[in-house]
């Protein structure tokens, strides 16, 4: 089971980006928008994170923006 989550927010064009690469590369996750429940943006200025999007996965660090380089870890 995946469990990746995607805090993103509306008009965020690194969110989109990061999005369509989870989905071309046949990564499933959870997204989280933040414009529509802003606990979600509470829950990440709480840990620390001041943009969008975050890429949460247990198996690794989270990742902050539009990062192939490191998303690609997430495929199988």
């Amino acid at each position: 089971m995946n469990n990746t989550i995607v805090y993103s927010k509306n008009n965020c064009m690194q969110c989109k980006m990061t999005k369509r690469y989870l989905k071309e590369h046949n990564v499933p996750f959870e997204e989280r928008n933040i414009n529509q429940d802003p606990e979600f943006l509470a829950t990440l200025k709480q840990q620390g994170f001041q943009s969008v999007p975050v890429v949460m996965n247990s198996a690794m660090d989270p990742i902050v923006g539009f990062r192939p380089d490191s998303l690609k870890e997430l495929v199988d």
